[in-house]
């Protein structure tokens, strides 16, 4: 009886903990949600949101809040990496599961891990002294002239940054597909390409989507990188070449130094709600995507 009461009690003690974890981590985002919206109530009791969202003055002294522009630079930096980093991460996994030996697989995993826990501050480093000159040498090709602080040097260490971290993930789920799928493809006399095209891709495009909707949150909150060569001037960019000033470079410019003043303090976290809410958004989208393919 003491032994079965015991062993009993162990295993309602178990799940219990186990599940008042899986609560803790659900209600984590929903927590943070709710304290950015409690710190920015200031703002917001003050100002319209569609006043704040498409004005495009930032004079915080003056009382004008226009946080345009900065979502307009976050926007173009996420997705222009993205555009790099999506194909040369999808065209690398493809060749490193289906074409490339085993032992070229193994050597990369440490390579991609490496690339993956190099501090961000590094690659902005390599940024300013490889990335920035570059874009000031050919912006005049196209008739720009620019420092090289500017939208595109921000999306190209951007795109550097996230890449392992989406290839790692497509890596995952090309080695998932099960082999059988191939081999009857192979079978029916398509040829490899043919089978990677309509047969692998097909069936890893809701982990593609995944990787991909993943990358875009992990880009849209990057900061020190991309603070260092973006150039962040608080105007809307006309072209690639103009600088930018995403809404991370924002908070962590003046987060600190401006907490004495309660109403730059609650805008702020206004634009930390902002990326807060683009990144779910973007997440719940992927969400959704994948959900509809899996159906179908």
């Amino acid at each position: 009886m003491t032994i079965s009461f015991n062993r009993y009690f162990k295993d309602k003690f178990s799940s219990g903990w186990m599940l008042v974890c899986l609560i803790l981590v659900m209600t984590i985002p929903l927590l943070i949600g709710i304290g950015l919206f409690l710190k920015s109530t200031l703002l917001l009791d003050n100002y319209s949101l569609v006043n704040l969202l498409f004005s495009k003055i930032w004079k915080p002294l003056d009382g004008k809040f226009g946080f345009y522009p900065f979502i307009i630079s976050s926007v173009c930096v996420t997705f222009m990496a993205i555009l790099i980093a999506a194909p040369i991460c999808l065209l690398s996994a493809i060749y490193l599961t289906q074409y490339a030996k085993k032992y070229l697989l193994k050597i990369m995993h440490p390579v991609i891990d490496i690339l993956s826990g190099i501090p961000s501050v590094v690659y902005g480093v390599c940024g300013v002294l490889i990335i920035v000159p570059f874009i000031s040498n050919i912006a005049p090709v196209f008739g720009k002239q620019t420092p090289g602080y500017s939208i595109l040097a921000g999306a190209i260490v951007l795109s550097i940054m996230i890449t392992p971290f989406i290839l790692n993930i497509l890596i995952e789920i090309f080695q998932n597909i099960p082999d059988e799928l191939k081999e009857i493809s192979l079978s029916l006399g398509a040829t490899k390409w043919e089978t990677i095209k309509f047969v692998l891709i097909k069936k890893a495009s809701p982990g593609i989507i995944s990787s991909i909707g993943l990358g875009i949150s992990r880009a849209f909150g990057e900061t020190m990188a991309v603070l260092m060569v973006v150039g962040n001037v608080a105007k809307i960019p006309n072209s690639v070449f103009d600088p930018g000033y995403p809404l991370p470079a924002l908070i962590a410019n003046n987060y600190g130094e401006m907490l004495s003043i309660p109403m730059y303090d609650s805008a702020l976290m206004f634009a930390a709600l902002v990326l807060f809410g683009v990144v779910l958004f973007f997440n719940i989208i992927s969400r959704l995507t994948i959900t509809k393919l899996e159906i179908y």
